[in-house]
């Protein structure tokens, strides 16, 4: 026989009586622990039924005919076990005194399997971006607590590896812990781990999505290599990508101080009034987020009249 922990199970006995018919004078069960005998539950026909601690509250006997204090009534003495434990695992004994039949007893074995607590957790708050990079555990699986191990598996389209560690516990479980380990990166966030725990026929799945924090990527947009005299409306757009967001922009010229018909809002450079050879330049933008600071450039060039009558013509 086998169950879970927490089921109820039934652990049968039946008397098939002989002839000439016995008289069944008393019915006991034991559990055997290390080849030693500890009695469970017991019926007789003068005494009545008794369950010894610990199974009193847990164990009796299944037909309420066994209470009737006839031997008759001791052919099925089949014993519940509810609210199964661990420490219920091992060989039972059903043991018959009988006249004239004498003694008989038959065994049966009772496995009890403990089905895991699962968890899937980033193993950090913070996931960085390191430069160099560096390989750090980035997720933990875990199955706890099961009877008998699970087995851990990761899917996923990231590139790592997998650590596996097993402890056995004091009340026979075993829990399994994996970390993923792999380079945490900017084409890494936002991705997503699956672990796959599978426990005998049954299988749990959870997936965690990675945040990963890294300095900007920065890049500047707004220039189109059409910038001639006198065109309105111009623009330059620092544009980053960053985890977690960019909190300050800074915005220079590398030949010289910025133009004074500059007009900055947030990340953009307005250019008031037409374009004049003055605006010509390689434009820096430095992006910073709590992760660091990384810089973006753009060399601007003012078409003039020249280049204006080669397109005309």
């Amino acid at each position: 026989m086998s169950g879970f922990v927490g089921d109820t199970v039934e652990l049968r006995c039946l008397f098939i009586n002989s002839k000439p018919p016995a008289k069944i004078s008393q019915v006991t069960w034991h559990k055997l622990i290390n080849g030693t005998a500890q009695n469970v539950a017991t019926a007789n026909p003068a005494l009545g039924v008794s369950v010894l601690p610990p199974f009193k509250d847990r164990v009796s006997f299944k037909h309420p005919a066994v209470h009737q204090k006839t031997p008759s009534s001791l052919e099925d003495t089949t014993i519940v076990f509810t609210n199964l434990r661990l420490s219920d695992e091992a060989t039972y004994i059903c043991s018959y005194t009988a006249f004239p039949a004498g003694n008989r007893e038959n065994m049966v074995k009772l496995t009890v399997f403990a089905r895991p607590v699962t968890k899937l957790v980033l193993t950090a708050t913070n996931i960085v971006e390191r430069t160099p990079k560096r390989k750090m555990p980035v997720a933990t699986c875990m199955s706890a607590n099961s009877k008998p191990p699970s087995v851990i598996k990761w899917n996923t389209t990231l590139k790592g590896e997998a650590t596996f560690q097993e402890t056995r516990n004091p009340n026979g479980t075993v829990t399994v812990r994996s970390n993923y380990i792999m380079f945490p990166s900017r084409e890494t966030h936002r991705q997503k781990l699956t672990c796959i725990i599978t426990y005998r026929s049954e299988h749990f799945t959870d997936s965690v999505t990675l945040n990963v924090q890294y300095a900007p990527e920065v890049k500047i947009e707004g220039f189109d290599r059409n910038w001639y005299l006198n065109r309105p409306n111009v623009q330059l757009t620092c544009n980053a990508d960053a985890n977690p967001p960019v909190t300050v922009y800074q915005w220079k010229l590398l030949n010289g101080p910025l133009p004074n018909n500059i007009e900055i809002k947030n990340n953009t450079l307005f250019f008031k009034g037409p374009v004049t050879y003055e605006l010509g330049g390689t434009y820096v933008c430095d992006a910073t987020n709590s992760i660091g600071t990384r810089s973006g450039l753009v060399e601007v060039n003012v078409m003039g009249k020249l280049w204006m009558l080669i397109q005309d013509s």
